[in-house]
Formats: structure tokens, sequence, C-alpha cells
């Protein structure tokens, strides 16, 4: 989904901010508030992940 939404700033970006034609008009949200929703969910992806440090016990092989 991140290509997605990567690909979809993309072409935004890309394209006219308002368009208007004789069945009306379409504007785009704004290209910061397109990058905020990207880094949202971003943070999103990368909390799913769990936590970024792990802890072990490391025994070795000649203290038993």
């Amino acid at each position: 989904m991140t290509d997605e939404l990567a690909n979809a700033i993309k072409d935004n970006a890309k394209g006219p901010k308002r368009a208007q034609g004789d069945s009306g008009s379409v504007e785009q949200h704004a290209l910061a508030d397109q990058i905020e929703a990207d880094r949202y969910l971003a943070s999103k992806d990368a909390a799913k992940k769990g936590l970024g440090v792990r802890m072990t016990k490391v025994i070795p092989p000649g203290a038993t």
C-alpha cells in the first residue's frame, strides 16, 4: 500500500491542482496534506513491526 500511496503522490504532484470542464470541476488535496498522510501511514507500518530492541541472554560456551 505504501508504493500505491507514493505513486499517487507523484501523480498528483505532476497534475494540475484544479481542473474544470463542462461536467464540473475537480480539486485535489494539497501536497502538504498528502505528504502528512504518507508519513502517518509509514509510522503506522513501522509501529506494526514491533520494538526495535530485542533483549537476549548471552551464555558463553565455557561457563557451564
